[in-house]
């Protein structure tokens, strides 16, 4: 005899719970929710290494919702539950384990295989935030690159004010979203950290900075007549004997040149 309650039976409990006239402890949902294989209404959390230093990290069974540098909440997992609480409406209990796939992505600072509960952000939002974590590791990309990779060219401050709003920082990577001037630009957690975050990819913020200094912001070589954004990967493999630089869009093409397929250059003056 099989004795797993049914989808009706679970509904049937899930409400009966609800409508408790007492008032049981404060896990008492969560642990029946679990025993009888329901998700739970409520969000864990882990306090885990990040690459500049330790993060708390909320999650539910839908994916992964807020990220919090420790140092800001003094790494107090209550002063950590009421922002979370603050923020999404929802209490947050320590987890028993880490989402799968957590640490390896916090190692290696790629989270584009963890998945993410996003449910509180506008369409927009999560489609900025989508796009941002296609930034490769050890390379930036502009505002306006991101405005016009989903289609809306001339928001490019509502795109600086959705990665502002980002509620999984480091995993979902809009430290590799910078100014167009080729300042690093703003940080939820600072501006200092998102230059450590960017000189543990390996990024020549330096370089980078010196570069936009003098106007640059594509870098082609003469053997493929290719160009790209300086950090792109294939941009750092031009020796300074094949290296070309550009000011704009319009001057790489004039003189022969094809964007990358991997960075897709644009003309960034507008950001």
């Amino acid at each position: 005899m099989n004795s797993t309650p049914s989808t009706t039976e679970k509904t049937i409990l899930l409400q009966s719970l609800r409508n408790l006239k007492s008032t049981p402890s404060p896990d008492f949902l969560e642990r029946v929710l679990r025993s009888v294989g329901l998700p739970s209404e409520s969000d864990e959390f882990v306090l885990a290494n990040g690459p500049t230093g330790k993060l708390f990290i909320a999650f539910n069974h839908r994916g992964i919702n807020h990220v919090l540098a420790a140092q800001i909440v003094d790494e107090n997992p209550h002063m950590f539950a009421e922002r979370h609480r603050e923020r999404f409406g929802r209490s947050v209990r320590r987890a028993v384990k880490e989402p799968v796939g957590l640490n390896l992505a916090l190692r290696s600072q790629q989270g584009q295989k963890l998945t993410y509960d996003l449910g509180g952000l506008s369409d927009f939002e999560k489609s900025v935030l989508r796009k941002a974590l296609e930034i490769p590791r050890g390379e930036i990309r502009p505002y306006a690159w991101i405005a016009r990779e989903i289609g809306r060219p001339k928001a490019v401050r509502a795109v600086g004010s959705a990665l502002g709003r980002n509620p999984v920082p480091v995993l979902i990577p809009c430290h590799r979203v910078v100014r167009s001037d080729g300042q690093i630009g703003e940080y939820a957690f600072g501006t200092e950290m998102k230059r450590e975050l960017l000189v543990i990819e390996h990024v020549d913020i330096a370089e980078v900075e010196r570069l936009a200094r003098s106007g640059v912001h594509f870098v082609g070589s003469n053997t493929t007549n290719i160009f790209c954004y300086p950090t792109c990967h294939n941009a750092r493999r031009v020796s300074n004997a094949h290296r070309i630089v550009f000011r704009r869009v319009e001057d790489a093409v004039e003189s022969g040149f094809r964007p990358c397929l991997n960075c897709r250059p644009d003309d960034i003056r507008s950001a």
